[in-house]
């Protein structure tokens, strides 16, 4: 089968149909609507440093796979975090940036990164090959330093490993839903005084007089995020920072693909105080965003965790995914999961010595997890997991 690789500057050269066939688990962050809403709102693009580079592979005119992929001119919204490695570039006269990045725009959950169309395995990895081999060839082509793959599923791992890219291992924290039955079940597996600890929690929730309701996205509407997109600002200004996505991009998204975006609420004398923004496919819930007008007790785990298990308990997913960082997810029955990226730096001196990087650091984020594990507040504590 003839297979050619092209680039794409926007997502929208591609058809909707055409572009999602690939993405065939429903993973939210790449599906077309959500990837169009972050260009044409102006989350990607020119004066962000973000400048789409999809690849996308054709076989007899027909898209067969796709890679997303975005020129970066800085290192931030990655959450994989190589700034040392550009000081190093500094310190030796070159220039680290422009890089490529194949990762989902301010994101930091794992997921598919190499999309294609056939189900057979042969013939999945040529593609997934060409298409590395094509962002590869364009790093060298264009003189940038380096290619880097964030935040890879297990398939997209295996096939960079394959392809040579340096692997790097990090650790998050993940829910994990063993079939239960409720929230009283699931705490049920924990130690008495976890139990009474996140009781506790909810319980000053309610007693500060905070009603909580989670939303699909079909119940929300522009005047609805007229309200929750400053609470989800805030959490910027709070760091000095410009808000990553635009109230458009929600609207647009709720418009677009209102299935799997999800919202937890809180209330207060009828005034709305915070928000989390969540997404979901079929399998997963991810946590992304979180915002509120003020210090509320326990409010921040109640709306950003607590809602989002009660939700993958009723609906019966698999996990949650919060995101990046944050021990204090341990205590509330998070517990440590690897998560992995995959690096080529076209400078064979650059690449060995990150090479040798990566061997001393994974022995460090292993004994980390480890470590976490034995705080797990589940009486069966179980090793760290990882795709």
């Amino acid at each position: 089968m003839n297979c050619a690789v092209r680039q794409l500057r926007s997502v929208a050269e591609v058809t909707p149909a055409a572009w999602n066939r690939l993405n065939a688990g429903g993973y939210p962050f790449l599906r077309h609507e959500f990837l169009l809403a972050l260009e044409q709102t102006g989350c990607v693009g020119a004066g962000t440093g973000w400048h789409t580079r999809h690849l996308l592979a054709e076989g007899d005119g027909l898209p067969i796979g796709a890679m997303p992929l975005y020129l970066k001119q800085h290192s931030m919204g990655e959450f994989v975090f190589d700034f040392a490695w550009a000081e190093a570039y500094q310190r030796a006269g070159r220039h680290y940036y422009p890089k490529l990045v194949s990762a989902v725009p301010f994101t930091p959950v794992a997921g598919p990164r190499l999309l294609t169309a056939d189900t057979d395995d042969d013939a999945k990895a040529a593609v997934e090959t060409r298409l590395l081999r094509a962002a590869c060839t364009q790093v060298d082509r264009e003189g940038l330093s380096s290619l880097h793959v964030l935040f890879p599923d297990r398939q997209a791992r295996d096939a960079m490993a394959a392809a040579g890219l340096l692997l790097r291992k990090a650790c998050q924290f993940r829910w994990h839903n063993a079939g239960y039955a409720s929230f009283d079940d699931y705490i049920g597996a924990m130690s008495a005084a976890k139990r009474k600890k996140i009781r506790r929690e909810r319980r000053r929730v309610a007693e500060q007089g905070i009603e909580v309701q989670t939303l699909t996205g079909a119940a929300l509407d522009p005047d609805r995020w007229h309200e929750i997109y400053p609470l989800y600002a805030s959490t910027f200004a709070l760091r000095g920072r410009a808000p990553y996505m635009t109230q458009a991009f929600f609207e647009q998204i709720t418009r677009t693909m209102s299935d799997q975006l999800i919202v937890s609420l809180a209330h207060r004398h009828g005034r709305l105080i915070a928000a989390a923004i969540l997404f979901a496919d079929g399998d997963l819930l991810y946590g992304r965003h979180w915002g509120a007008d003020a210090d509320y007790h326990s409010l921040h785990f109640e709306l950003c965790y607590y809602q989002g298990i009660d939700y993958c308990i009723a609906h019966g997913l698999r996990a949650f995914d919060p995101g990046t960082q944050g021990e204090h997810k341990l205590a509330r029955g998070f517990l440590p999961h690897y998560s992995w990226s995959a690096h080529y730096l076209a400078d064979p001196a650059f690449s060995r010595a990150v090479a040798d990087f990566l061997q001393r650091e994974q022995p460090l984020v292993e004994y980390y997890a480890q470590q976490m594990t034995v705080h797990s507040p589940f009486r069966d504590r179980q090793p760290p997991t990882g795709e």
